[in-house]
Parts: structure tokens; C-alpha cells; sequence
């Protein structure tokens, strides 16, 4: 039995013992109703994730999630239960991702190089760098930096994925959980609503067709293989404009946070 599939089983039989005032045949009910929508949202994080991490243990999680929903939700907060619960579910997928650490060191340090050239370049250029502008800073060629991008998709992607585990408005009690993961990130180290302004104001600076790639993928939620079909390009294409776009706002987080 992996890691996640024993947490599973112990936070199960604990959750539920916390739930008696909610009605067994009703709790079953919405356990069986929201089943599928785990299995999405583990299988949309899973795609872009290294083979390691597995679907079954991000399902595992989400169950975790959806319990948790169930115990702490309140009609009285007029949220849709939908809307609760999926809050709810993906972040204890993403609580799981934050725990495992499965980024390589030799990842991270290449993130790390990007975001200090497009700094550098955008500061220089007052305007987000181009690709090729971009690979001759870094001294390598146009494929090679292409490449780099793809190695560093798997991280990137998960940036916004984070930084949208708000809860519901009237939930305010759970966002210092959300956001006090890991201070290095600098997708959590700024405050909610500095956050939310800094990333807004970031979005609109973006490359036209990289904001649509972001709008797209996380407000419209289409795959990067969809958004390629509605665009006109490559899925891999699509991967890379996604890995750039949240280079740049890493970027602009960290010169917030420098300030």
C-alpha cells in the first residue's frame, strides 16, 4: 500500500467518525455523486505531471478532499455544494503534490534561470522578451530553449492551479491553510489580495496569444490539446506558451515580493 493510499484509509475512517450528525444514506449519496468529478481532476493534474506521481494516489486525496467537504460544509453560507467541494478536492490533491517534493533539484534551478532572464530582459526592454531574445540571453539555440520549456512544464503549470485554492468568499477561515504552504513559492508568500491584484495586473501585460492560452486553460478549463485545436497549433506549442506565461508571472510575484 503506497504513502497516500495509507493516509487514505486512516483520515477515511476518521472523517467519518466525525460525521455522524450527517445523515449515512445522504453522505453515501454525494460521495457516489462526486466520484466522477474526482477522477477529472485528477486525471487534468495528472497529465502534466512526471510518471511518478500517481492518478490513484491523487484520487485517494480527493476522496480525502471531498469527505472534508461534506463534514465542513454549510448551507447556511449560501455556496453551492458543487462549487465547496471541488474547492475542496483539489486541494488536497495539491496539499499531496506540495508534500511529495517530487521537482528535482536540477528542475528547480533551471526555473530559476528563466525567470532571472525574462527579469532581466523585460527590465532591459521595458516589454515580455521573445522567444529568440530569450534564448540568446541564455546563450543556447532556439530548439534547445524550446526543449527547456518542456522540461519545465510539470512545475509551472501547477503555478495558478495553487494560487486559485481560494475558498468560496464566505469561507474566509480557510484561505491561511491554503497559503502557507511553502514561503519559497512566490505564489504563496504574498498576501491574498496582494496576490490577486499583482497576478490580474500580470495576466494583462502578457503576450496576446499567452493570455489566451491561460484564459483559456484555467477559466475555460479546455486541454491544452483543445486550446491548440481552437488556436491553430501544436499541443506541444500550446505547452510551451503555458510554461512561458507562468515564468513571467513567477517573475512578477517576485519582484512584488522584492519591493
Amino acid at each position: 500500500m503506497s504513502k497516500s493510499a495509507s493516509r487514505f484509509k486512516d483520515y477515511t475512517n476518521a472523517y467519518f467518525s466525525q460525521a455522524e450528525q450527517l445523515d449515512p444514506a445522504r453522505r453515501d449519496e454525494l460521495i457516489l455523486t462526486y466520484t466522477p468529478l474526482i477522477k477529472y481532476i485528477a486525471n487534468r493534474l495528472a497529465s502534466r505531471l512526471p510518471p511518478q506521481v500517481a492518478v490513484d494516489d491523487l484520487i485517494s486525496c480527493g476522496i480525502i478532499g471531498l469527505i472534508d467537504a461534506i463534514n465542513k460544509f454549510d448551507p447556511a453560507k449560501n455556496v453551492q455544494f458543487k462549487t465547496y467541494a471541488e474547492f475542496r478536492i483539489k486541494g488536497a490533491m495539491l496539499d499531496e503534490l506540495r508534500a511529495l517534493d517530487w521537482v528535482p533539484r536540477s528542475v528547480r534551478r533551471k526555473i530559476t534561470e528563466l525567470e532571472r532572464t525574462y527579469a532581466e530582459l523585460e527590465g532591459k526592454l521595458g516589454r515580455p522578451a521573445t522567444d529568440e531574445e530569450t534564448a540568446v540571453a541564455l546563450g543556447i539555440s532556439l530548439k534547445d530553449f524550446h526543449r527547456l520549456l518542456d522540461e519545465t512544464k510539470s512545475v509551472t503549470f501547477l503555478d495558478i492551479d495553487f494560487l486559485r485554492q481560494k475558498a468560496p468568499e464566505e469561507h474566509d477561515e480557510d484561505l491561511a491553510e491554503v497559503f502557507s504552504r511553502d514561503d519559497r513559492d512566490p505564489f504563496t508568500a504574498l498576501n491574498l489580495s496582494q496576490t490577486k491584484d499583482v497576478v490580474a495586473r500580470a495576466i494583462s501585460e502578457l503576450p496576446e496569444k499567452e493570455k489566451l492560452t491561460v484564459a483559456l486553460y484555467y477559466q475555460e478549463e479546455l486541454t491544452m490539446k483543445e486550446i491548440g485545436e481552437v488556436l491553430g497549433y501544436t499541443e506541444s506549442r500550446i505547452s510551451q506558451m503555458h510554461s512561458k506565461a507562468m515564468l513571467r508571472l513567477r517573475t512578477k510575484l517576485k519582484k512584488s515580493l522584492d519591493a
